[in-house]
């Protein structure tokens, strides 16, 4: 059974609030992929996001905020996380800071770590659902636990039946790639997951450098930083200059697809942003075409192409 798909109109978008509010779950677009929402003061609420998707409770879940005003209800805010607050909110930038004791978000939502993350989504659906419901709302990518993301209102019923009361369909998403999540935690900005916003463009507004994440051990301080994750059935291999006849085919620019089992071209003329809002769509539709492997041609590292590079690499990662 899959679940609802409903028109995102200010009617059902009341109606989606209620039930964020009575602790059922509910999906909606935001700019990035769809989220499956979950009241983040409600424990019961946020465990049964972890059931839908099958999710680890270790994995923590981004708090959707209607803005500052919220997020400093929720987390301990530096002048360096006002300065990219000020930047890039609403927007594609999830903020990892020291979580507040006052506040009522559930300990579930940041896997009894210290911190939380928090961001404020740009997209009119998620803004107005986070003004009905009057309230912060967790909500992961809308899919299975490590399946690829869902940026679609079909992708979401497909992958979680009637797990999400509701499903509000806002059409595609623009992004198609999650948001950046960067840790101001520590003495230096760390990257947890690469994503929309490059990181070239925080270091411009913070003016230093950021690390990236060492992701080892078995506490998790983000969102997407499972080693195999976003990964369809079919296997995936990277940078492939050629491919068998058997094989399905992920290209990238001025590609010249030769026989395949199937092929899509994420930007014929080599946009990086339209190849990531492409991406997670385009591996569904080629897993669903039953080839066993998928051969992803180079994809260049600059700009968002180091967040569409990071999902493919763990797309391909060894599955346990």
């Amino acid at each position: 059974m899959q679940g609802r798909i409903v028109p995102a109109n200010a009617e059902w978008i009341a109606e989606a609030a209620h039930m964020i509010r009575s602790g059922a779950l509910v999906a909606f677009p935001t700019e990035t992929v769809y989220g499956l929402g979950a009241d983040a003061t409600n424990g019961e609420a946020v465990a049964r996001v972890f059931a839908a998707k099958g999710r680890p409770t270790f994995n923590p879940l981004i708090v959707h905020v209607a803005g500052i005003e919220q997020a400093l209800m929720i987390g301990s805010f530096s002048a360096t996380a006002r300065r990219l607050t000020e930047a890039f909110w609403p927007g594609p930038l999830t903020l990892v800071v020291p979580k507040l004791e006052t506040t009522n978000v559930s300990d579930l939502v940041s896997a009894g770590l210290p911190t939380v993350a928090i961001r404020a989504p740009d997209h009119p659906v998620a803004r107005e659902l986070l003004k009905e419901a009057h309230r912060p709302i967790a909500a992961p990518s809308a899919n299975r636990s490590g399946h690829v993301s869902a940026t679609r209102a079909e992708h979401v019923a497909s992958d979680l039946g009637d797990s999400a009361t509701l499903i509000l369909n806002g059409g595609p998403t623009a992004h198609g790639l999650e948001s950046t999540v960067l840790s101001l935690v520590g003495a230096t900005p760390v990257i947890l997951r690469p994503g929309a916003v490059p990181s070239d463009a925080i270091e411009q507004i913070i003016g230093e450098k950021i690390a990236r994440a060492n992701e080892s051990g078995t506490h998790l301080s983000s969102p997407g930083q499972l080693r195999s994750h976003y990964a369809p059935q079919s296997k995936l291999r990277l940078n492939a200059k050629t491919w068998t006849p058997d094989e399905a085919v992920l290209s990238f620019g001025d590609v010249a697809l030769r026989a395949s089992h199937a092929s899509i071209n994420l930007s014929p003329s080599g946009d990086l942003i339209e190849a990531a809002a492409n991406l997670f769509a385009a591996l569904r539709t080629l897993d669903a075409s039953g080839a066993r492997t998928i051969a992803v041609t180079p994809i260049p590292t600059e700009g968002i192409g180091d967040a569409i590079n990071d999902r493919l690499e763990r797309a391909a990662a060894p599955r346990d």
